[in-house]
């Protein structure tokens, strides 16, 4: 064999050795700078937090499909003009408060704000009602408040709890001890006029201005956790209430308005208990308005379409909603929670699309689906995988699902290159296996199964959208690098992000998707761990 033979044979060889597999190059396609240049739009301030349905996430919405449809991935969703398209709309239903006031003398005033409800209460129509002052509103064998006065169908006006005399003791039991203080003593004080027919009862509060601020701001805290979107219609709300009185809570200004005195002379009634206050008669409209709300979303999702095995479809997920802003105002940019999941995503697609271009496209189908109303309680991808699947899950392999990605918590402060995988076992050992050995062939970070114990107080598994396909008996891996300080809080931001830890993971969701994608046999389902 002649020397130049021989340096061709060897220029061969080396070329072999170095020569990528086409999983390794298409990975690396998958950089920091195009994952930055997404993120920087999706965590923007134009897109004002992304709540469900608000205009930001159809902003978001715009920019994913734009995305999906420059790379040339299919639409897989039919319209109701009957055309393809990469969006799944979806009807939410959201129950609240619509329309609430009180009038006092011409001046509205403002719910949350000057006063606030005691439970759900529903007043659909506007009411007029005349006030009465009953003090403190107690009725026992020793005190009543209500001695001659006419309450029915009237609001009666009182003050919380009771009051002590000079000694110290409260006025009624001349004791240590009241049972007309806190929700117990409210309770007895809505029954006592309820069963005289008053229509509702306006309790003054004894907080300072900046005490009822931060009441208001709590109350209204808890009440709107009974107004989460829904995808199912509730049944109407009758003009009912869960107590036996319609009860608001207001502000002494507000009392001193509807008592048509000034605040210092009810401060000092407060004060002095047993000295008798002059009240003038008032009359008020009121009205408290419950109803339903849509909100139209959209699951927005790309179509991939595989080769000898494309009836097979792998889902790669992400949710690309967050909070929206605060009542201060705020922005919740959520650049981790899920910008990070919804941009890796657009890069992962972007991968695909050049690996099949170049004649590498995989042998089964992959579905990118972004998820809407993930923060609103997993809603996108329960009407994915309850109401209207496009792709039959019994054709889906397992989803890959990535939520916050971008940063690390405390734990892992001295060691950035590690990341959660969530479910991996759960129901298919293979897909655990092959997660475990990807790692090793690729990134080599540190895989941290914490949370993946069914113990684990955080019950993250049950706590994103991968939990609607495992309920189903798909396999999942969730992709987490854990809760920071900035969680869902207006810190959450582009410029905390890792970019390099952020674009190592989303490699590794690629090469793991690349194997189960291309592998000669489906994943078996052979586990069912809690």
């Amino acid at each position: 064999m002649n020397k130049i033979s021989l340096l061709f044979l060897a220029l061969w060889a080396n070329t072999l050795c170095l020569a990528q597999s086409p999983r390794q190059t298409f990975q690396e396609t998958i950089n920091e700078e195009d994952l930055r240049k997404h993120l920087t739009y999706i965590a923007s301030d134009e897109l004002g937090g992304r709540d469900t349905g608000s205009e930001g996430q159809k902003k978001a919405a715009e920019y994913i499909t734009n995305h999906l449809s420059a790379l040339g991935i299919t639409p897989i969703v039919r319209d109701q003009m009957g055309k393809m398209s990469f969006q799944q709309k979806i009807e939410l239903y959201k129950n609240g408060w619509k329309e609430s006031y009180v009038v006092i003398n011409g001046k509205k005033k403002v719910f949350f704000n000057d006063y606030f409800p005691v439970g759900m209460i529903n007043i659909p129509v506007e009411k007029e009602i005349e006030t009465v002052f009953v003090g403190y509103g107690i009725q026992s064998e020793t005190s009543n408040d209500y001695l001659n006065k006419s309450v029915k169908g009237k609001a009666v006006i009182l003050i919380e709890n009771e009051p002590k005399n000079k000694a110290g003791k409260y006025l009624s039991s001349n004791s240590d001890n009241s049972d007309w203080i806190g929700s117990p003593g409210l309770k007895k004080k809505q029954k006592i006029a309820a069963d005289l027919g008053a229509d509702f009862v306006f309790v003054v509060s004894l907080a300072d201005s900046d005490q009822f601020k931060t009441l208001n701001a709590e109350r209204k805290a808890v009440l709107s956790r009974f107004n989460r979107l829904a995808i199912e219609k509730s049944k109407p709300e009758s003009p009912s209430v869960t107590s036996a009185v319609p009860t608001f809570i207001i502000s002494k200004n507000m009392a001193a308005e509807m008592l048509g005195i000034s605040q210092k002379k009810l401060e000092e009634k407060i004060a002095n208990p047993e000295n008798k206050l002059k009240t003038k008669k008032s009359t008020i409209k009121i009205k408290s308005e419950r109803g339903e709300d849509t909100i139209e979303t959209a699951n927005i999702m790309g179509f991939l379409e595989g080769t000898d095995k494309k009836d097979e479809v792998v889902i790669i997920s992400a949710h690309y909603d967050h909070v929206g802003t605060d009542d201060k105002g705020r922005i919740h940019n959520g650049a981790d929670d899920d910008g990070s999941g919804t941009c890796a995503l657009l890069e992962l697609a972007e991968a695909y699309s050049k690996a099949k271009a170049a004649g590498n496209g995989p042998r089964r189908s992959i579905l990118f689906l972004w998820v809407t109303g993930e923060e609103k309680g997993l809603l996108g991808s329960k009407y994915y995988t309850d109401i209207n699947p496009i792709i039959r899950l019994e054709k889906t392999v397992c989803d890959l699902n990535i939520d916050m990605i971008g940063r690390i918590d405390k734990k892992h402060e001295s060691n950035q290159n590690y990341v959660y995988l969530i479910g991996s076992d759960k129901l298919s050992s293979e897909l655990h296996s092959i997660s475990e050995n990807v790692n090793k062939e690729t990134i080599n970070f540190e895989l941290d199964y914490e949370f993946n114990d069914p113990k684990d107080p955080n019950r993250f598994y049950y706590r994103s959208d991968h939990y609607n396909f495992a309920k189903n008996k798909i396999p999942v891996i969730f992709y987490f690098t854990g809760v920071h300080e900035d969680y869902h809080k207006p810190g959450d931001d582009v410029e905390k992000i890792l970019f390099t830890k952020y674009s190592k993971i989303t490699q590794l969701v690629f090469a793991t998707s690349w194997e189960l994608a291309n592998r000669s046999e489906r994943i078996i389902v052979d586990s069912n761990k809690p």
